[in-house]
C-alpha cells in the first residue's frame, strides 16, 4: 500500500509540542503507546485500513479515546492525525470549530475510526 506511518518516537515528540505550560507531561501509568499503536498495525496486517484517511483517522481514534498522556490526548490524537495525512500527502485545511468538536466526539466513542475517515474524504479537495 505504500503508506508512511507515524513512529511511536514521533507520536510522543507531537504529544509534547502541543502541551501548554502547567498541564501534566508525560504518559498515563497504566496506557501503553506500544499496545495502543499495534492496534494500527493489526488493522494494517488485516487489510481493515485501505487509504490514507483510514490511517490517520485510526491514529485519531486510538490516541485520543486512549488516554495514553496525563494531558493533551486529543490534541494529540488531532496533531498526529494531521502529521499522518501531511507524510502521506495530504494537506487539509482546518476550521478550528469543525475540527474541535468533531474529535471531542471521537474522544467520546461518538465517531468511529470509519466514520471519521469518511468526513476526512469529503473534506479533501485536492
Amino acid at each position: 500500500m505504500g503508506l508512511i506511518l507515524v513512529s511511536e518516537e514521533d507520536v510522543i515528540r507531537i504529544h509534547d509540542l502541543v502541551l501548554n505550560d502547567g498541564e501534566l507531561a508525560g504518559m498515563a501509568k497504566d496506557k501503553s503507546l506500544p499496545g495502543a499503536l499495534s492496534r494500527i498495525d493489526f488493522r494494517l496486517s488485516y487489510g481493515l485500513i485501505r487509504d490514507v484517511f483510514d490511517l490517520a483517522a485510526s491514529y485519531a481514534v486510538v490516541i485520543s479515546t486512549g488516554h495514553l498522556f496525563n494531558d493533551a490526548n486529543k490534541r494529540t490524537g488531532f496533531r498526529v492525525m494531521d502529521v499522518c495525512l501531511a507524510l502521506n500527502g495530504i494537506s487539509l485545511e482546518w476550521n478550528t470549530a469543525i475540527i474541535g468538536p468533531k474529535i471531542i466526539a471521537v474522544a467520546q466513542g461518538q465517531v468511529d475510526e470509519l466514520a471519521l475517515a469518511e468526513w476526512l474524504r469529503t473534506q479533501d479537495k485536492g
